[in-house]
């Protein structure tokens, strides 16, 4: 057998035979098949598999269902979360995205909510992630001519450096003077160590002294402490400042009584200390680890550990911590990860340790830098922080069970009130269709708005969820209803209708057991175009803020939590995903529905 014969006998692959089932076309089938009788069912199987615009319809629907049916198991949704640290986060997975030029040569690095700052063993400054911390402010837009830089520290929307001549530069937003350098700060030739933080920065010079500028409202700092002269370290929460004297004490520098000044008793001689936004982490000589303040996300929940502790870091929630052998650990808040410290990197020997806020960077023995933690937003974050992704995978599964409950409530309705109706027809048709014209004479969307008001305002989220079901199932069935009846009035009359009289069956039963069931084919294309309408309403009332309460999130509320000119110009991708996704889901059940009612037209044969 040759190769072209070889060529011909193979069989076709799996993908070929899906492609062709689906968008192949009809099949050429032989004399005796064509004579072959095929099923009602069969018949609209093919006929509408043959309608390539419908079948790929049909396929864009099911990925979406089964985005937002299976991702909320993989991005579940947590109603209570806010981080201010996140808001307005645009697209992109590259907070952590270390610049090439740095590895193999990391001085330090400092992190910021949305960008990193780091500096080589050469002096040279580089900066990534999200670096525009304002519409108009990017913190790329460094100073000129700054010379060798050898500490370097990132605040909440600013930026500290300092070179090898002991000059300190700031940067980035100075809303409450936190770039602005005090000129008894700019004097100074001893600094050893600078800190940024919430609209605020400290520098600590030499011989134990404090300097603090920026936000002094937010940040309980008093510049005449008693401690002046005495400070090895600073470190910053996000309202205040504690500081670890040279003796290994650790003390509180603000003015209040408060739980950060409630300072843990006998921790012997601390070696090192750290903050998240609300805690405070003491490292003593032999390695044990105390936490205080307001502990609330599992930051005193210290991992043991075989070998002692030599340095700790914090981020926003959560601690990192190296080990005298090298090892990594971390503990607290794990919203992205970032307390989960990778296989890698536990087996890997560390020399250096940086974390802030949600970002991790562990420095191996040979240089390179490992990461943990939040990479980024896929679609963005809202203006409470929130990741669009995950909302939008779990408001799709809302929007669609709005629109499946309220389609089931008005096809039961419709499908029972249309039958009867133009079955027995007279008086009861007569009295029926009144009350159906008594219902779609409503205004829908003002009555809708309404009643959702008036009936709203006393019910909690989950009921008011179930009122929008309700309410869109009992005002949309009018439609269907004349279309059953229509159909109901046409088929009365014919032979078996007639039989099963004749026989004795019960009305009831002729209606719902011989009829019915010759009609339901209009009754599905139907509700499955109704199942369109019910989520662009709901979608439609949501964005009006009559829909479904915040913070349960639908495609409509997620666009009505968009409904300014700021975000429209500034923050794109909060309104641009969720329309998209909205519009392709209800075009792709619109062109389903005209698929199918093409199928079951026998006209569409007609060619």
């Amino acid at each position: 057998m040759n190769a072209s014969e070889n060529s011909n006998n193979k069989k076709p692959n799996f993908l070929y035979l899906l492609f062709a089932k689906l968008f192949g076309g009809k099949k050429q089938l032989s004399l005796l098949e064509e004579e072959q009788m095929e099923s009602p069912f069969r018949i609209v199987v093919n006929n509408f598999r043959d309608n390539k615009v419908a079948m790929t319809g049909l396929i864009v629907f099911i990925l979406i269902f089964a985005f937002v049916l299976i991702g909320p198991y993989f991005f579940p949704l947590d109603l209570s979360f806010t981080e201010t640290s996140q808001q307005n986060v645009p697209p992109g997975l590259d907070l952590m995205k270390v610049p090439k030029e740095l590895q193999g040569k990391v001085q330090q690095i400092s992190v910021g909510p949305t960008f990193s700052v780091g500096i080589s063993t050469d002096g040279k400054l580089y900066i990534w992630g999200k670096t525009k911390v304002t519409r108009a402010i990017d913190v790329k837009d460094t100073p000129q001519n700054m010379g060798k830089i050898v500490k370097v520290a990132a605040g909440y929307d600013h930026v500290l450096a300092m070179n090898d001549k002991g000059q300190l530069f700031a940067w980035g937003s100075n809303r409450n003077r936190q770039v602005t350098i005090p000129n008894e700060v700019a004097k100074l030739d001893n600094i050893v160590d600078i800190k940024a933080g919430y609209q605020c920065s400290v520098v600590l010079t030499a011989d134990g002294r404090s300097y603090f500028f920026g936000n002094s409202m937010n940040n309980d700092y008093n510049p005449n402490h008693k401690y002046q002269g005495q400070l090895a370290q600073v470190e910053l929460t996000a309202d205040a400042v504690v500081g670890l004297t040279f003796d290994g004490q650790v003390v509180y520098l603000g003015y209040q009584q408060n739980s950060y000044s409630n300072i843990p008793q006998n921790m012997g001689k601390v070696v090192d200390i750290a903050t998240t936004a609300s805690t405070i982490a003491a490292v003593n000589d032999e390695g044990r680890v105390f936490v205080w303040g307001n502990v609330t996300k599992g930051e005193a929940n210290v991992p043991h550990t075989e070998s002692k502790i030599v340095d700790i870091q914090g981020g926003r929630y959560h601690y990192s911590a190296l080990t005298e052998d090298g090892k990594v650990i971390a503990w607290g808040a794990n919203y992205y990860k970032q307390a989960s410290v990778p296989e890698k990197i536990q087996q890997s020997e560390v020399t250096k340790l940086f974390t802030g806020f949600y970002q991790n960077y562990a420095v191996t023995k040979d240089g390179r830098i490992m990461t943990w933690g939040l990479k980024g937003y896929p679609l963005g974050t809202d203006d409470l922080g929130r990741d669009i992704l995950t909302r939008l995978i779990n408001g799709g599964r809302m929007s669609m069970t709005v629109g499946a409950i309220a389609v089931i409530i008005s096809t039961i309705i419709g499908v029972i009130i249309g039958s009867i109706s133009g079955y027995f027809g007279g008086r009861t048709d007569m009295i029926l269709q009144r009350v159906t014209e008594m219902v779609s004479s409503l205004p829908f969307l003002p009555f809708v708005m309404i009643l959702s008001a008036l009936i709203g305002n006393s019910l909690d989220a989950n009921q008011k969820v179930v009122l929008v079901m309700v309410i869109l199932g009992l005002l949309s069935w009018p439609g269907l209803s004349r279309l059953v009846r229509a159909q109901v009035l046409s088929v009365r009359e014919q032979e078996y209708v007639t039989a099963a009289r004749a026989v004795g069956v019960k009305q009831i039963n002729i209606v719902f057991r011989h009829i019915l069931p010759n009609v339901i084919s209009v009754i599905l294309v139907s509700a499955t175009l109704d199942f369109a309408t019910c989520m662009l309403i709901e979608a439609t009332l949501s964005f009006l803020g009559f829909g479904v309460p915040a913070p349960y999130p639908t495609w409509g509320n997620m666009l009505y939590g968009s409904n300014n000119s700021v975000v429209i110009q500034n923050y794109w991708w909060r309104w641009v995903f969720p329309s998209i996704i909205l519009g392709i889901c209800v075009i792709c059940i619109n062109v389903i529905g005209d698929g199918l009612r093409d199928a079951i037209d026998p006209r569409s044969q007609e060619r």
